[in-house]
C-alpha cells in the first residue's frame, strides 16, 4: 500500500526524466561501479536494478556481461533507460511490490531508491524476497548530515527564508531511520541479510552553476518541488542566494566542485 510520501514522490517525478538527465543524473551515477562490485555483478549474473532512473547502473551491468532486468516507477525514466541499456529487460514497476517470483535474481541493486520510498523496511524486504538464497544485495542512500556540496541548494532555499511546503510530506517517524553507516546496516539486517557491510563514499561532483540550478528550476526532486512551489520573486531570491553560495565551491574554468557523501550497504540474502 502506498503512503502519502509515495504518492508525493510519484507526482514529483512525473515527466521529469529529461530534466533529471540534464542535472542530477551524472551525480547519482558516481557510485555505480562500487555498487555493482558490492553486489558481485559480473558475466552471467542475473541482476535486478530497482529504481533504474536513466539506466546508468543497468548499462554498466550489461557491459559486464550480466543478465539485467531494470525497473522504474516513472514511465519517462523507463523510456530513457531502455535505449541506454538496450540489452536489459527494462520495465515499469515500483516498490513495495515487484512483479517477480521469489529468489529470481542472483544480485539485486538499488541506487538511491530507498530515498524515494515511504516504507524503506518494507522495500528492503521486497528486494530480499526476489534475491535467491546466497545472492547479494547492495543499495545506496544519501548520508545525513549532508556533505557540503549536497547541502548547497538547501542552504540557498533557507537563506531566502523559504520553508518546506506542507504539501510535501516527510516519512512517518516509525518508517524513518538513521542515515548513517550503522543505521543503514541495521536496516539491511532487519530485512534478513547477513554479512552486512556499510561504507561511506565521498567525492567531489564537478558541474556548473547553470547545470546545478537547472534541476531545481525544473522541479526535480524535493528541492525542485520546494523551489517551483514559490512565486517568481521568491524563486529569483533563491537563485540569487544560490549564486552567492556557489563562490565557496568554484573550481577552474567556472566549474563547481561539490563535495558529496553517500552510504553503500551490501549483504547476502
Amino acid at each position: 500500500m502506498r503512503t502519502a510520501f509515495d504518492e508525493a514522490e510519484r507526482r514529483a517525478w512525473a515527466g521529469q526524466a529529461d530534466a533529471y538527465a540534464a542535472s542530477f543524473a551524472k551525480l547519482c551515477a558516481y557510485p555505480v561501479p562500487a555498487l555493482l562490485d558490492a553486489a558481485g555483478v559480473r558475466e552471467g549474473v542475473r541482476v535486478l536494478d530497482v529504481g533504474t532512473g536513466t539506466g546508468s547502473a543497468a548499462a554498466v551491468a550489461c557491459g559486464r556481461g550480466a543478465l539485467v532486468t531494470a525497473v522504474d516507477a516513472e514511465p519517462g525514466m523507463v523510456a530513457r533507460a531502455a535505449p541506454a541499456a538496450p540489452e536489459a529487460d527494462v520495465r515499469l514497476a515500483a516498490l513495495p511490490r515487484l512483479p517477480f517470483a521469489d529468489d529470481a535474481f542472483d544480485a539485486v541493486i538499488g541506487n538511491f531508491v530507498l530515498n524515494h520510498v515511504g516504507r524503506p523496511r518494507e522495500a528492503l524486504r521486497e528486494l530480499r524476497r526476489v534475491a535467491r538464497p546466497g545472492g547479494r544485495m547492495a543499495v545506496t542512500i544519501w548520508a545525513v548530515p549532508a556533505a557540503a556540496g549536497q547541502a548547497l541548494l538547501g542552504r540557498a532555499v533557507q537563506a531566502a527564508g523559504v520553508a518546506r511546503p506542507a504539501h510535501l510530506p516527510a516519512l512517518a517517524p516509525e518508517d524513518d531511520f538513521a542515515r548513517t553507516e550503522q543505521g543503514l546496516a541495521v536496516l539491511l539486517g532487519e530485512a534478513g541479510l547477513t554479512d552486512v557491510v556499510c561504507d561511506t563514499l565521498t567525492w567531489d561532483h564537478q558541474t556548473t552553476l547553470e547545470e546545478w540550478w537547472s534541476g531545481p528550476a525544473a522541479g526535480v526532486a524535493t528541492i525542485g518541488q520546494i523551489v517551483t512551489s514559490q512565486g517568481p520573486l521568491v524563486i529569483a531570491e533563491i537563485r540569487s542566494q544560490f549564486e552567492a553560495l556557489c563562490a565557496e565551491f568554484s573550481g577552474p574554468g567556472g566549474a563547481l566542485l561539490l563535495p558529496h557523501a553517500a552510504l553503500l550497504a551490501h549483504g547476502r540474502a
